[in-house]
């Protein structure tokens, strides 16, 4: 049957014809209804209050070491000297070398406060309420906890003048770019994040806790620091490598040192088959497992820590307000990963590069070396530059020539560079 279009108004809504008061209550009315039928639906609001964009405050340029270590230059206060500070996720707070504090006269007070590395733990003093000018950008009213650097100063061949860790980053976004080398520090806001990465929402106390996966005899679901300050790809602790069995029988182990709070500690050297950061894969990646001695991980709370091996191959946004970081994988990603083994340890004292540990059993016990060889070169590399020399000593299967001065006198030796691959 046909409809006739004339009768049509009578099939609307009646109550739209009505005065205005009566429409606002009709529709009210109506409303209820909705909620009342449907009981789970909620209205959802069509505003909501947010943060003003970020802006960018300055970009800050840093240099580089092996393993993937960020140097940042920066003063302090109102002195003038130039000084090397490692920025470290991995640091509950912001710190400065012992040294430095006597060399610039600075009032240090005692406080019961204990900072712990994986080689040592330790009361600390603070000097408090100074700044950090970094390039652009001056931090003020920072509490800067004291300890002593010399041994990373001697491993990196470089005076460390302190640690920014927290106390910086929960200030700011701060944007890590590792292609081009520099930072690029924003107020905190809404931030849009580009296209092609990956937004993680790790647990935070005051470092970044993030879950991963590992993979070698089975897999296992692990929380790790992300800690930039470690520059190294993996690092898990004994008690969840055994009590997870997640490698493989005949994996084998390569006895090493590494340096951490308090000096150096004994670790082991191996391989995983695989690394898994939310929906990113690295396979064969090199891994350190030590005593947690000293309770760094609060296993079974964490598994160990990843490194800055490994977070060089993104470029990072380190979102602390909003508690989110964005990794976008860069043209590192693909990087191959160090697979050298020497058992050589060799440390910067009094401007000589000075070999002083030689892991018994290994490429450098063989090659011939003693404690306190000064390294004067290493192939056709005299520079006495010790990042130079680590670079070299990581091309595995390789055989070097390295000088070196023995009481006196030079003496040529070659080491057999093994891969633990």
């Amino acid at each position: 049957m046909q409809t006739n279009k004339k009768y049509m108004p009578h099939f609307k809504f009646p109550f739209l014809r009505l005065p205005r008061r009566q429409l606002l209550i009709c529709r009210l009315k109506l409303i209820q209804l909705f909620i009342f039928i449907f009981p789970g639906c909620r209205l959802v609001a069509q505003e909501e209050f947010i943060q003003p964009p970020t802006k960018l405050i300055t970009t800050i340029p840093f240099t580089q070491l092996t393993g993937g270590i960020i140097i940042l230059h920066a003063t302090l206060d109102d002195f003038k000297d130039s000084l090397n500070f490692v920025l470290d996720t991995g640091s509950g707070g912001i710190s400065l070398d012992s040294s430095t504090c006597a060399y610039y006269k600075l009032k240090l007070v005692p406080s019961d406060r204990i900072v712990r590395g994986i080689a040592g733990m330790k009361y600390v003093s603070f000097a408090n309420d100074h700044s950090l000018h970094l390039q652009g950008l001056a931090v003020n009213n920072l509490d800067f906890h004291v300890n002593n650097y010399d041994i990373l100063s001697s491993a990196y061949g470089m005076p460390i003048d302190g640690i920014v860790g927290y106390s910086f980053f929960r200030r700011y976004l701060v944007y890590i770019d590792y292609d081009n080398q520099e930072i690029k520090v924003y107020t905190p806001g809404t931030y849009k994040y580009p296209k092609g990465g990956y937004l993680l929402k790790p647990q935070f106390s005051t470092l970044p806790m993030q879950m991963a996966s590992v993979r070698d005899n089975t897999t296992i679901m692990g929380k790790f620091y992300f800690d930039t300050g470690a520059g190294l790809c993996l690092l898990m602790n004994d008690d969840f490598v055994n009590d997870s069995a997640v490698f493989r029988k005949k994996r084998k182990m390569y006895a090493t040192q590494a340096e951490g709070l308090g000096g150096k500690t004994d670790v082991q050297l191996s391989v995983v088959r695989e690394l898994k950061i939310g929906p990113y894969r690295f396979h064969n990646v090199p891994v350190y497992v030590f005593n947690d001695e000293f309770n760094v991980t609060n296993y079974p709370v964490l598994g160990g820590l990843i490194g800055n091996d490994i977070l060089r191959r993104f470029n990072v946004l380190l979102n602390y307000p909003q508690q989110e970081i964005y990794i976008r994988p860069n043209k590192h990603f693909l990087d191959s990963f160090d697979y050298s083994y020497t058992g050589l340890g060799f440390y910067l004292i009094d401007g000589a590069i000075t070999v002083t540990d030689i892991i018994k059993g290994s490429p450098a016990e063989k090659a011939g070396f003693q404690f306190g060889d000064i390294i004067i070169g290493v192939e056709t590399n005299f520079s006495n530059n010790i990042q130079a020399y680590k670079v070299l000593m990581q091309n595995a299967k390789s055989r070097l020539r390295v000088l070196v001065m023995r009481k006196g006198q030079p003496v040529i030796l070659y080491i057999k560079v093994k891969s633990i691959l």
